[in-house]
């Protein structure tokens, strides 16, 4: 082989020293992509004619692309509820419920950020949220600096994970896989790291209390007359939303596009409900909601023109050769690429790793036989799911781990970057346990969807 056959190694290296440059991600992959474009066609390994095939993937993939219409409407859907003050109400009436219990209002809060995932999944935003109406709680209410950060972290993170999930569309359109089945398998795994979650502030609570010290007053939980008003306003509404949106997904009766356009509406009309509608209100949302799509978007492009170019270099057939010669067969192979996955996401954000990444060692894993433990159909389903749980680390690994940047932007100035970090250690442990228990169990993930849908 000459030293031009690693030119898609050098591809990826110069993509890795580009993505720290500070420049935006988008103009980065796409720069890198049509760099290496040019070098290709140089060394007679890529056409000039090929360019023009770029635009024409961008236009299929992304613009004519229905199911990704889906995207901004949750975006939509989930900046809307932010201001719509049902997160506020739902928090209120789980602590009210919870005081009773040891770490209650952690558990409210893991609970809560559980729910908002199943109507949000705008993780920034849900961490600004949850930061700003549960942090100072906790502190006031003697909760160790570490606990709170660490479960409001992992909490509110849970909205790429627990459909309607943006990254899942997103998997889904890259994937070619269905939305559906991707919704119904991810509800499991996300609902076990919510449990495990619990368990382990359950555990925490009981063993060092004066980490999670119990509520005393219960004065609020034996009115009956005001937590019935409480659960009426703050746990049915979007609880109702969540099951109205899924719900039509799974029965068959909307598409998740059109579901996504359901659940934009029933936000705008919790909204209304809650007397929080305002001009000024539509027009924040709105404008919020474009900056996000037009990011996803752009990056999308950029990684479009990247996955043609090193394929066209003939960097597909270079990783998985390069895989066949370790040796390690199916399972060592996917091991390898959850623990690449994982290292990425000290560095990078979710869709930039999903954008990247996936095109790439799509091919890879369609050629893996996990023979019984994992039938042949299901095992892009399954990757993509482990993927999704693996993703959740992302948010919180540092240096990079944005959740972990968002919640210092707003937290009191007591708490301190270290404090978080040492927080979301015991979680991100967590994720990885639950990514291993998703592994050994595929069931988990693809039970639902088999039975559901099949």
């Amino acid at each position: 082989m000459y030293w031009e056959d690693y030119l898609p190694v050098i591809m990826f290296l110069g993509l890795a020293f580009g993505l720290f440059s500070g420049i935006p991600v988008a103009f980065v992959v796409g720069g890198v992509g049509l760099l290496f474009g040019f070098i290709g066609m140089y060394f007679d390994m890529f056409a000039f004619q090929e360019f023009f095939n770029i635009p024409v993937r961008i236009w299929g993939g992304a613009v004519e692309n229905l199911v990704l219409v889906a995207v901004p409407a949750f975006i939509f859907m989930g900046t809307m509820l932010e201001r719509s003050g049902v997160a506020q109400d739902l928090l209120e009436i789980l602590d009210v419920m919870l005081k009773r219990v040891p770490g209650g209002l952690a558990m409210s809060v893991t609970l809560m950020g559980t729910i908002m995932a199943a109507t949000t999944g705008i993780i920034g935003a849900s961490v600004v949220m949850m930061t700003l109406m549960a942090l100072p709680t906790m502190l006031r209410a003697g909760y160790s600096k570490g606990l709170a950060t660490g479960t409001i972290a992992a909490s509110a993170t849970l909205g790429i994970l627990i459909p309607p999930s943006i990254m899942l569309v997103i998997m889904a359109d890259l994937l070619s896989l269905s939305v559906g089945n991707l919704f119904l398998g991810a509800i499991f795994p996300g609902l076990l790291l919510s449990g495990l979650y619990m368990v382990y502030i359950l555990i925490i609570a009981n063993l060092k209390p004066q980490l999670a010290p119990r509520v005393t007053d219960t004065s609020l939980i034996d009115d009956q007359g005001s937590r019935g008003k409480m659960i009426l306003k703050g746990f049915v509404p979007p609880v109702f939303l969540m099951a109205l949106v899924l719900g039509s997904i799974f029965a068959g009766w909307a598409t998740p596009t059109e579901a996504a356009g359901v659940g934009a509406f029933g936000a705008i009309l919790l909204t209304i409900f809650n007397g929080r509608m305002t001009w000024e209100v539509l027009r924040e949302v709105t404008e919020r909601t474009g900056l996000i799509v037009g990011m996803i978007f752009f990056i999308f492009m950029g990684a479009t023109a990247f996955s043609y170019v090193f394929r066209s270099l003939g960097g597909e057939d270079l990783i998985i050769h390069g895989i066949e010669a370790l040796g390690f067969g199916a399972w060592g192979i996917l091991v390898v690429l959850m623990v690449t996955i994982f290292i990425l996401g000290f560095f990078f954000d979710f869709i930039e790793i999903t954008l990247i990444v996936l095109p790439v060692f799509a091919p890879v894993v369609a050629l893996l036989d996990f023979g019984a433990h994992v039938e042949g159909r299901d095992v892009a389903y399954w990757f993509a799911l482990l993927v999704a749980v693996n993703l959740q680390t992302s948010f919180l690994t540092p240096p990079f781990g944005f959740a972990l940047f968002y919640m210092k932007g707003v937290a009191p100035s007591s708490v301190k970057i270290q404090d978080i970090y040492a927080g979301i250690i015991p979680f991100v442990t967590l994720q990885v346990i639950g990514l291993a228990v998703v592994i050994a169990f595929p069931g988990i993930a693809l039970w639902l969807p088999n039975t559901l849908l099949d």
